[in-house]
């Protein structure tokens, strides 16, 4: 994640377009934003349009605008999305969701920088910066016909793919800490943390909705914690499914996962066992503190 943001910020000094993938809750419009509060259109507007929720005569309204008597309602004249956008950034989700006849005409607006609003005849300009995102794979959709190469290689000048949350297990606690800081102002409760077996959760849940699913959870626990602290049925989960044993683990999660886990379960172990003294700890792990430390990171084990 922070090569990642490394990269948003280099290219966030650009007006070039950036194409964000990843699945669902990774926080793809959230790195939109950061593109553009990083770059010098932060003092301009930043406008998200979900196409995906749109038909696409509306979509095309919605960005382009219309003149009064377009079509039935429209009783007076509409600046859309990217009129409205100059200056800033428009950010335009789920982009693989769009007709490849509509991918044309967003393509010429990409080109040419010009656009005509549903029934105008007056050719409009925006100096707008267009990030977009979607969660699937547009190559294979260039491949299969469903969504235009040139316009693929229009928006992916720089692109950015998230990682889901299962492939970065390191950033699981920090992201809760953040969330459980959050909710608690939210919320104007005063929850410390969570029980060990909570954490354990945390660190073995396969978060099929990713960062969003997270946040959920922490919502969830520090609406109903009836402690200081968040418990596992707090969370309002199945833990004979959710909280698999070795064995059914064993035959579920392919070697490394499975490794991984048997890992982070000993170098916890021991730390406990030692007080949380580090130097000790990797002594009787036969490893260096250094090494230690990038365990304890990359596992998200947090202080004892």
């Amino acid at each position: 994640m922070r090569e990642v943001l490394e990269l948003v910020r280099r290219a966030a000094r650009s007006r070039s377009t950036v194409l964000i993938t990843g699945e669902s809750g990774t926080g793809k419009e959230v790195m939109a934003r950061a593109v553009h509060y990083h770059s010098d259109r932060v003092g301009g507007p930043f406008l998200a349009v979900n196409c995906k929720a749109f038909a696409e005569s509306v979509l095309e309204s919605e960005l382009f605008g219309h003149e009064k008597g377009a079509f039935t309602g429209a009783d007076r004249a509409k600046p859309g999305l990217f009129e409205r956008a100059d200056g800033g950034t428009l950010f335009l989700d789920e982009i693989a969701e769009v007709s490849v006849d509509f991918q044309g005409k967003l393509l010429r607006v990409l080109q040419e920088r010009k656009f005509y609003r549903v029934g105008g005849t007056v050719e409009r300009t925006a100096d707008v910066r267009l990030v977009a995102a979607t969660n699937r794979d547009l190559r294979a959709e260039v491949a299969a016909g469903r969504f235009r190469e040139d316009l693929y290689f229009r928006l992916a000048v720089i692109p950015i793919h998230l990682l889901p949350l299962r492939e970065r297990p390191e950033d699981v606690l920090p992201l809760a800490r953040h969330f459980l800081a959050k909710w608690n102002a939210e919320l104007s409760r005063k929850v410390t943390g969570w029980k060990p077996a909570v954490e354990t959760y945390f660190l073995r849940h396969s978060w099929p909705g990713n960062v969003r699913e997270l946040e959920n959870a922490i919502e969830r626990g520090v609406v109903l914690a009836q402690h200081e602290c968040i418990e596992l049925e707090d969370l309002l989960i199945d833990v004979n499914t959710e909280t698999p044993s070795n064995e059914t683990s064993t035959q579920s999660e392919n070697l490394q996962t499975f490794l991984d886990r048997a890992a982070a379960d000993h170098v916890r172990a021991v730390l406990k066992e030692v007080g949380g003294a580090r130097s000790e700890a990797a002594k009787r792990l036969g490893i260096e503190r250094t090494t230690l430390y990038r365990l304890m990171r990359k596992y998200g084990i947090a202080e004892l």
